[in-house]
């Protein structure tokens, strides 16, 4: 039995759920010959009242980092984590995260380590569903001409919501108030969030050093209630898409509302859930579907690219 010391940057749902679901998989682990040691767990308060399994460790100190034998991000956020993962990822250490800001913005630092398998991020796109594990292993001999998809689950629930009759404001206010979208929303509601993860998902089919900064945005701020109605009226549905294509040589790459028939498959597959259409020569259209945001969703995932490092399965390697 040999010991893994893990570290995880966070506590909020998604940290406290990986660390509970890693010990409820610890028959999972034990059988693998392991035994997962949590070394610490980096909070901004640790008197917060947490629910992580009793003996947790949670400190302000990120010493502890040096400890350990794979670290958790879990915290969000781009530079802050950057400068505390950077240290680690050049030791060789491997780093399992979520957080596809990151990944989007900082790619030009990154990359080197996601070419070297030290990089593992299922959870930044979809969440528990998984579409970057097959983008970047069996899809790979198929030739890829394009995707579209429904990212984000808190313009996913307005425009459900506006399609309920509710207008605009009513609809973010309540996604505000059941913790769907931050305060601003505008990462969210503004297409940023949908962006990033577009980019993220481009480097696996497209081009392995695909910038975020050309991926074109618009959210869904200025959608009415008349909007919504008219596509309706005409068979069709509002999505807030990401999509992907070829133009000439290169790629485009946009995000914006779009009217779609209501038998599409972003619109039935993906009616309360995050989709994903994804289509190659080869292997013809694929559909993705499933919880793309929530504590255990991501956490299934993350731990499950533990799992993967366990074994000894490289991270996610981008297009060479």
């Amino acid at each position: 039995m040999r010991t893994v010391t893990v570290g995880v940057l966070g506590s909020g749902t998604v940290g406290q759920d990986v660390l509970n679901l890693i010990k409820r998989r610890e028959s999972v682990f034990t059988d693998l010959g392991v035994k997962i040691e949590i070394s610490g767990v980096l909070v901004r308060d640790v008197n917060k009242v947490r629910d992580v399994p009793p003996g947790t460790r949670v400190t302000t100190d990120p010493g502890f980092l040096q400890e350990c034998g794979v670290v958790i991000e879990a915290m969000g956020g781009v530079d802050r984590p950057l400068e505390m993962l950077l240290p680690y990822l050049r030791s060789g250490r491997p780093v399992i995260t979520a957080n596809k800001a990151l990944l989007a913005e900082r790619w030009d630092v990154l990359r080197e380590y996601a070419l070297a398998g030290s990089l593992y991020y299922e959870a930044s796109v979809m969440a528990g569903t998984p579409v970057i594990g097959p983008m970047s292993t069996v899809l790979r001999a198929s030739t890829f001409t394009r995707l579209q998809a429904v990212l984000n689950g808190t313009c996913l629930y307005i425009l459900n919501q506006m399609e309920e009759g509710r207008d605009y404001a009513d609809a973010l206010a309540g996604a505000q108030a059941l913790g769907y979208a931050e305060t601003p929303p505008t990462l969210d509601v503004g297409g940023f969030d949908t962006a990033h993860k577009l980019a993220v998902l481009a480097r696996f089919c497209a081009d392995g050093n695909f910038p975020y900064s050309a991926v074109q945005v618009e959210g869904i701020e200025d959608i009415t209630q008349k909007d919504i109605q008219d596509a309706r009226a005409a068979g069709e549905r509002i999505k807030l898409v990401a999509e992907l294509e070829r133009d000439g040589t290169g790629w485009r790459a946009t995000v914006a509302p779009q009217r779609l028939p209501e038998n599409h498959p972003l619109c039935n597959a993906g009616a309360s859930r995050n989709a994903l259409v994804y289509e190659g020569e080869e292997c013809g259209t694929l559909i993705f579907a499933g919880g793309g945001a929530g504590g255990m969703i991501t956490a299934s995932a993350m731990v499950g690219d533990l799992l993967d490092w366990v074994i000894g399965f490289p991270g996610h390697v981008p297009l060479h």
